[in-house]
């Protein structure tokens, strides 16, 4: 299967996300897989992907949901072990900036990924609320 680089780009964000707190927990890499299998994405794909992160270009999701769909797996790869320390919570702000959003909302946005991600609001739902 050929993957975008964008998406590409996403799984490594989550990967490096997941050892953000330096603490990479059984379950950050069961969703990594997970969401890779949501995608059709096979096993042995994203298993390259992961051991080759330097042939994948930097690329940023340019439609507003693909944006809160990252961001939002992206919240949920923090919470997977059940916790939020400032390492991870600084990360989220950073790729809310690299995605564009004005600076006066990244503190706001990053909060309510955090809080609805907690709540297990499904993204469909963020998704129509915005």
């Amino acid at each position: 299967m050929d993957i975008s680089e964008e998406l590409k780009a996403h799984f490594l964000r989550l990967y490096s996300m997941a050892f953000t707190d330096d603490n990479f927990h059984h379950l950050e890499l069961k969703m990594l897989y997970d969401f890779a299998n949501e995608r059709g994405i096979p096993k042995e794909a994203l298993d390259a992907l992961l051991l080759n992160p330097s042939t994948v270009e930097t690329s940023i999701p340019q439609s507003i949901n693909e944006k809160i769909t990252y961001l939002y797996q992206l919240s949920q790869m923090i919470w997977a072990d059940g916790e939020v320390d400032d390492n991870e919570r600084n990360t989220l702000k950073k790729y809310i900036k690299l995605f564009g959003f004005d600076d006066k909302n990244i503190d706001d946005l990053s909060e309510y990924l955090l809080n609805v991600v907690q709540k297990n609001i499904p993204l469909n739902e963020v998704l129509n609320d915005l």
